[in-house]
């Protein structure tokens, strides 16, 4: 049986079980935001106090997505996922035991979320980054879809199921069943035999590894733009995740159930949308659908400020979830597809950073101005706020991107322990008729040795001889030097291989690479000091 497009990344065993164990945790997740959304409108029903719980959520992401990416590269990403799910296990459960026996307080609440948040804020990289590890290439783009459909799924259920639990038994059952889904990825990582990449390189530090993911951000476009996409989206769409409990309870005079149903009505959108998505994409480019999607959430916000009962709001909740799935699948999508395997955790944890960090301003913000003014006219100027950067942000090129396999291990290491800086330098005969070329093929080299790690770069055009150029740029140490060509895509070989034509031939005027030295100064030392070797013209 030919499964639909939308459903082809199923097909792959490893890929399906992820899936499921998703499914199931992200029934938990919503079970605990519904329970831990309603629990604050009761213990503090105040519009800042029930945004917290929305920015408790989000906040860990804002302030451990970096160094979260950068372990997810350079431990086992296995054992990494299995420790941050039970790490979530063991919060939910204690918020659950707390939440029974009626000792939680608003403080209470907060501090527990903020440490669920937490253990999802160090899984999110490395789960992102597993996604692509389960599918061949081709199938990644809607496998970033269905990973976010299978979130929605619960969405549109889990809320609705949450409602009634928490409306007849209170939220301790919700927190309870949220503790019991962490066990089906614990499951599903722990049957997952994951291949091992052997290396003969010495692992990265953290910091080194945090260092190389910025620096690879910052000289990628496709990943900026996906950021700053999604960064003016978020910020406007935290509205209606901080203020729907209190709309619900103060507005619409509703109880939890009907709480629960219009998360559900958002999710039963999202899940069209992320349905829709692979046809959509087939006609429109990346970007004008990211523009759409935007202004379909902000249509759906505007309705929910104008809404007097709960069909209104249901309707305005699905359209705000369709242009959610679709907007965010198709940013995370392009930073996955722009971020070659050695640090798409990095890249995908950037990305988190950004987003989320926008989500919890919004949710700060809007739950400030909640308690200024009326709900619906908080939700009304968040809409045309959205409507302003949607339109303002354009349409950003957001295509696909191609990046090659992964690179064959390196060359054995050669001064592993050198720890001094590496220098390198390419020098370049250009005749004056080709100096606009050359320059901005340079212009692109920039970049890429920018992605590849270095922490400096110039060029530089010898006064004496109008045709010599040298290009200068350092690597931290001699070990981040051997990861340079490892860290090449395709698109970036293409780009070395335009800026080659205009390289020195081969011969002691070519390339050099030189290693920092420490001098010693001879009136502090007796004995001559071994220095660390220099390389040049190896």
């Amino acid at each position: 049986m030919r499964l639909p497009s939308a459903l082809v990344p199923l097909r792959h065993p490893v890929f399906r079980s992820l899936f499921i164990a998703n499914l199931v945790s992200a029934f938990g997740t919503w079970m605990q935001n519904t329970g831990a959304g309603w629990l604050m409108a009761t213990l503090r029903p105040n519009a800042l106090m029930v945004s917290l719980v929305q920015a408790a959520t989000i906040l860990p992401y804002f302030l451990l997505a970096l160094p979260a990416g950068a372990l997810a590269d350079i431990v086992d990403r296995r054992r990494f996922l299995i420790v941050t799910q039970i790490e979530m296990l063991v919060s939910a459960a204690l918020l659950a035991a707390l939440t029974l026996a009626h000792v939680v307080d608003a403080f209470t609440l907060l501090l527990l979320t903020f440490a669920i948040g937490v253990g999802t804020a160090m899984n999110g990289p490395a789960w992102q980054a597993a996604i692509s590890e389960a599918v061949p290439r081709a199938d990644l783009g809607q496998a970033v879809v269905l990973n976010g459909v299978s979130f929605n799924i619960a969405r549109a259920a889990g809320p609705a199921i949450a409602g009634g639990l928490v409306a007849a038994f209170g939220a301790a059952l919700a927190f309870a069943l949220n503790a019991a889904s962490f066990l089906s990825p614990v499951w599903a990582l722990f049957v997952w035999r994951r291949p091992l990449r052997a290396s003969h390189l010495p692992p990265e530090h953290l910091v080194t590894a945090m260092r190389a993911g910025v620096r690879f951000v910052r000289h990628s476009p496709h990943v900026l733009a996906a950021i700053l996409q999604i960064s003016v989206y978020f910020f406007p769409a935290a509205a209606p995740w901080a203020l729907l409990p209190l709309i619900v309870k103060q507005d619409l005079h509703l109880g939890a159930g009907v709480f629960g149903v219009l998360l559900g009505f958002m999710g039963l959108g999202a899940v069209g949308g992320g349905m829709l998505l692979p046809t959509l994409h087939r006609w429109f480019p990346r970007g004008d659908l990211t523009m759409a999607a935007s202004l379909i959430s902000c249509l759906g916000m505007l309705l929910l400020a104008r809404a007097s009962g709960w069909l209104m709001a249901a309707i305005a909740m699905a359209l705000f979830g369709t242009g959610w799935v679709i907007a965010s699948s198709l940013t995370q999508a392009v930073t996955q597809f722009a971020a070659p395997a050695w640090v798409r955790a990095r890249a995908v944890g950037i990305y988190q950073l950004f987003s989320n960090g926008s989500l919890v301003l919004g949710a700060f913000f809007w739950g400030w101005l909640g308690t200024r003014v009326s709900l619906p006219w908080t939700m009304a100027i968040a809409a045309v706020l959205g409507i302003g950067l949607a339109l303002g942000a354009g349409r950003l090129v957001l295509e696909q991107v191609t990046v090659r396999a992964e690179a064959e291990e390196g060359p054995a290491i050669a001064l592993a322990r050198a720890g001094g800086r590496v220098l390198e330098t390419q020098h370049y005969r250009v005749p004056p008729e080709a100096r606009e070329r050359f320059l901005a093929a340079m212009a692109e080299v920039e970049h890429v040795r920018g992605r590849t790690g270095a922490q400096f770069w110039q060029l530089y055009k010898d006064l004496a001889r109008r045709d010599a150029w040298i290009e200068i740029w350092a690597m931290q140490d001699w070990r981040e030097h051997l990861r340079e060509s490892e860290r090449l895509s395709e698109a970036d070989q293409a780009v070395l291989a335009r800026a080659r034509a205009f390289q020195v031939p081969e011969g002691p005027d070519c390339w050099h690479r030189y290693i920092a030295v420490d001098p010693v100064p001879p009136r502090r030392s007796r004995k001559p000091a071994p220095a660390r070797p220099t390389l040049s013209n190896p």
